[in-house]
């Protein structure tokens, strides 16, 4: 059936040929069908599409005319469209014999793509009835057809057998009919395979975009249509720039080309067929944005869809890293998807290096034109080669821009990069500083361009010799304000007196409240010119010329600490205090200014520190024979006196601050400061690190206030300045990590001299206060200050006595004192309190009664009465006595024993057991049931009333019965009761409801 089209391109002759070989030698049968499932299955598995278009731009280049190409995809069918020269009897032949090409002429070899004859390949790998309409006639391949002519050979059956039926339908071209569409000179017809054929296909359409027509510039236009859905790309050329056109939406790109014939040495290690084509060409394209007169500016990037491969002049599956095109005549391997290696290749990366080089100059300054330049790591070995030879050429190629002149462009040996690169500051040093270029400092194309980064340290160091007005240097000033100031140390500053120095840390910029600034000199101060002042030398340690600033210079305290031992310490004085005066300085807030030599009244000079204001607080109650100054009147006219107090001229007591002060070792100018701390450390807890004061504010030279005058200085010390200084305690942080409030230096000193009417604030009391230190403390007027009081340790309640650390020993200390006297009830109360005490040093000497009397006794005889019934034993000892629940306690305290400990109290008379009274059991219901009566009771010897032992109560009479019982049921208090129950229990009733009418519950209940 096929035998009757007409064959215009003779494929009869050629499938005799094919079968008569195949016949002759099965084994070539084998070879032919192995190399085209090799290029099905291989490299032209997915290049169906690429190798459509590059015989449309084959044709066309033939056939010297714009190339147009329409891509039809519908029900099943992929057809290829195309104008230029039509399909010849040599093509036909080509398509039919893998591993040839009909492009042999000299002219064709130069104008087509296609060049080993096996890019049709890519057609069966997606359909087996491939067919070709072209003006000259039509031909196909059939895979069927193929099939019944060999199966009629005998010794290609087994062969195809063995195969599973596959063979080269290719090698089998038949004859055909139809046209292609009005308008083309060629169709390719090729009915898909499968739906997974279909499905690759509309792939490939879909990826299809500006990449294709910039690998084949004899394409003008590509329409696609898929399903009834057409998109449109066109390329127009106008020199080196081409503008590709996606559906409306145009992409400019700008080419560098060279080209010319190899040397036969080159070519010698490829097959013959690429030994006959000699000529080689290289082309880039980068994508753009259209620029003005610095050119066009690269884009950066490859626009969306376009692969990042090397194209030969089709895509590779090379990787390239540039945001660019490379299309260049490499040889491939033989799945045609990879650059083959040897001397051309490499020939082809040097001439693709030098063409990248010469483009870079052209583009436009900005980070498109940095991103072009290749980073150090390759993405393949061929991308690292070409990464290799283009840096080695950028090197030495002048493309970075310049600073100073527009266009000028520099080499990256040459150049050199500001980092930061802050807004103005390229531009304002470009005329000073060779090689200068414009861009980011931090772009890693300077890195592997070996580009000198000039860091802000290094700039400042090579301003130093510049010679430029202070206006030129404000304007730098300006252009640095956004630099990491810790890079501008040594930044040069022009002065007033002309000189240039280096570093504005120390310098002083002229500012308002300078009313005297011709004394500045005087100082030694270094001024900052005016015409070069900024914000930025501020910011870099240059001090405002305020009078603050002004006194916060080293100069200013160095001039102060050398006044004194000046030949004429006046005029530095009248200059100081004038800063001080503008600035409105409080006293001590610059105490260093306590150095400040002054004239005293006396014609001699004084450190500021050392001379008292006349008729201040301070003069009125220090004494006579201090070591102080008066200042001199003279001096006090020209200034206000506020102004002597601000540079330490003391109107009133002067305070000393100072942080983290250890107790152990204080380094305090203040009086008695070691034994302070020393009396303050021996309170507190003990561990392997002493304790520390964090802050110290104390009142200093209380040694030298005249003792009479001591009430005026305690109300000098209330005001507010020094209060705080008196009332504050101190904080002390312990060895454990905890704090510990302690009594402040001031106060602690002042409760150990006697400023109260002759007394320490310690051993007196406030009139009207706690009873029960009636007569244990003197009475005495206290300040007004309530707080001031308390902090003098002035005695106001026996809580707060006992509460202070060593409250006890002291309270102790007093009560051995027999000239103080005390009442038996305020005693008793007194040791009730002390039994509640955390601790105290047992005294020598301790407060007791004997007998009916109260006397100081040795601590050695004296007991604590903790058993009633054993008083009358030891009735003329000393005793302590105190209620019978705190004995043991007090016991303890004082290191005394107790009464039970040192007392046997054994019966000696013989009792009779009897009943306890029912009329008991109404106050103690838990009395005990029976007791031994005795007539009389002896114990030890001694005739006693009751005594409980054994946990039996012995006892003689009624009211012995009575304390016996009580004590027994840990009643004490019903004593009274129990003994008018049993003395009368006919008044029982009336006994029992006058108990009812007490104000606590009756005992028992």
């Amino acid at each position: 059936m096929r035998d009757s089209h007409p064959d215009p391109f003779g494929t009869a002759e050629l499938r005799r040929l094919v079968l008569d070989a195949w016949a002759a030698s099965p084994a070539r049968f084998r070879e032919d069908a192995n190399a085209e499932e090799d290029y099905a299955l291989g490299g032209y598995r997915d290049r169906v599409v690429v190798e459509l278009a590059q015989n449309a731009a084959d044709a066309a280049a033939r056939a010297g005319v714009a190339g147009r190409l329409r891509l039809t995809l519908g029900a099943g069918t992929l057809v290829a469209a195309n104008v230029g020269a039509p399909l010849d009897a040599a093509g036909v032949a080509a398509l039919s014999t893998l591993r040839a090409s009909a492009k042999r002429e000299p002219d064709a070899r130069e104008l087509a793509v296609g060049r080993f004859g096996v890019g049709f390949a890519a057609a069966v790998a997606v359909s087996d009835e491939p067919r070709i309409s072209s003006l000259t006639g039509a031909v196909s391949w059939s895979s069927s057809a193929a099939r019944d002519l060999i199966q009629r050979i005998p010794a290609l059956a087994g062969e195809l057998a063995a195969r599973s039926g596959h063979l080269p339908v290719l090698r089998l071209p038949f004859p055909a009919d139809g046209t292609p569409p009005e308008g083309f000179a060629t169709a390719v017809t090729l009915p898909l395979r499968d739906e997974a054929a279909e499905r690759l296909v509309k792939r490939l359409l879909a990826e299809t975009g500006p990449a294709l027509l910039l690998a084949l510039p004899a394409l003008a236009a590509v329409e696609i249509e898929v399903d009834g859905v057409t998109r449109a790309l066109s390329a127009a050329h106008d020199g080196d720039g081409v503008t590709i056109t996606v559906d409306g939406t145009a992409c400019r790109w700008r080419t560098g080309t060279a080209g010319g014939r190899a040397d036969p040495g080159l070519l010698a290690d490829r097959p013959a067929e690429e030994r006959a084509r000699s000529s080689w060409s290289v082309r880039w394209a980068v994508p753009v944005t259209p620029g003005g007169g610095d050119g066009d500016a690269p884009a950066g990037r490859l626009p969306e869809g376009i692969g990042a491969v090397v194209h030969a002049p089709t895509p590779t599956d090379e990787p390239l890293g540039l945001p660019a095109l490379l299309l260049a005549s490499f040889p491939l391997s033989p799945d045609r998807r990879h650059i083959a290696p040897g001397p051309l290749t490499g020939f082809l990366l040097d001439q693709a290096a030098e063409v990248y080089a010469r483009l870079l100059p052209s583009f436009a300054p900005g980070d498109g034109l940095l991103a072009l330049v290749p980073g150090p790591v390759g993405l393949g070995e061929l991308d690292a080669q070409l990464r290799r030879a283009i840096l080695a050429r950028l090197h030495e190629t002048a493309f970075l821009p310049a600073a100073q002149h527009r266009g000028q462009r520099i080499r990256p040996r040459d150049a050199v990069v500001l980092e930061p690169a802050l807004p103005g500051l390229t531009g304002h040093l470009a005329p000073v500083l060779d090689g200068l270029i414009e861009g980011p400092a931090r772009h890693p194309a300077y890195a592997v361009l070996g580009v000198r980064r000039l860091q802000m340290a290094e700039l400042a160091d090579m301003l130093a010799s510049l010679d430029r007005d202070p206006g030129w240097w404000r304007r730098l000033y300006e252009a640095l304000a956004a630099a990491d100031p810790g890079e501008l140390g040594a930044l040069p500053v022009p002065l007033a007196d002309g000189r240039l120095v280096r570093g504005p840390r120390g310098l002083l910029m002229p500012g308002p409240g300078l009313d005297h600034p011709g004394q500045l000199s005087l100082l030694g101060l270094r001024i900052v010119h005016p015409g070069a002042m900024h914000p930025l030398l501020a910011r870099l340690g240059a001090a405002e010329a305020t009078p603050r600033g002004v006194l916060a210079d080293p100069a200013v305290r160095a001039a102060v600490a050398d006044s004194y031992d000046s030949d004429d310490p006046g005029p530095v004085a009248d200059a100081v205090l004038n800063l001080a005066e503008a600035a409105h300085l409080r006293p001590g807030e610059q105490p260093w200014l306590a150095d400040l030599a002054l004239p005293g009244a006396d014609g001699e000079w004084y450190p500021a520190g050392e001379l008292l204001l006349p008729g201040g607080p301070l003069a009125e109650v220090i004494a006579a024979d201090t070591p102080f100054g008066t200042l001199s009147p003279a001096i006090l006219q020209r200034h206000k006196p506020a102004t002597f107090e601000a540079v330490g001229v003391l109107s009133s007591f002067a305070l000393l601050a100072a942080e983290d002060v250890a107790l152990d070792a204080p380094d305090l100018d203040l009086d008695g400061a070691k034994e302070g701390a020393a009396d303050v450390g021996a309170r507190l807890p003990t561990g392997g690190v002493p304790p520390v004061a964090a802050a110290v504010l104390a009142v200093r030279d209380l040694e030298l206030v005249d003792p009479a005058r001591w009430p005026q200085a305690l109300e000098l010390l209330a005001t507010p300045s020094l209060r705080a200084a008196l009332v504050e305690p101190a904080r002390v942080l312990l060895a454990d990590g905890r704090h510990a409030d302690v009594p402040s230096y001031t106060a602690w000193w002042l409760r150990r001299h006697p400023v109260l009417g002759g007394h320490r604030p310690t051993d007196v009391r406030a009139a009207g206060t706690d009873p029960l230190l009636a007569g244990l403390y003197d009475e005495a007027a206290l300040p007004a200050d309530p707080a001031v009081a308390r902090a003098l340790g002035v005695r106001i309640s026996l809580a707060e006595l006992l509460a202070e650390p060593g409250g006890a020993d002291e309270l102790l200390g007093r009560l051995a004192d027999p000239g103080r006297p005390v009442t038996r009830a305020q005693l008793r109360a007194l040791w009730t309190a002390l039994a509640a005490a955390a601790e105290a040093a047992p005294p020598d000497r301790v407060r007791v009664v004997c007998g009916d009397e109260i006397v100081v006794a040795d601590a050695r005889d004296a007991l604590v009465l903790d058993a009633p019934d054993l008083w009358p034993l030891v009735a003329t000892q000393p005793l302590v006595l105190a209620p019978h629940d705190r004995a043991t306690r007090l016991a303890d305290l004082l290191d005394l024993p107790l009464v039970s400990e040192e007392i046997a109290g054994l019966v000696e008379s013989s009792p009779i057991r009897r009943p306890v009274p029912a009329i008991i059991s109404a106050v103690l219901p838990n009395a005990p049931a029976t007791y031994y009566a005795h007539d009389p009771l002896i114990v030890d010897g001694v005739s006693v009333p009751w005594r409980h032992t054994l946990g039996a109560v012995h006892a003689a009479g009624p009211g012995g019965l009575a304390c016996g019982l009580a004590w027994a049921s840990g009643l004490w208090p019903a004593r009274h009761l129990l003994a008018a129950l049993l003395g009368d229990p006919s008044s029982a009733a009336r006994l029992l409801a006058e108990a009812d009418l007490d104000s606590d519950p009756p005992p028992g209940q």
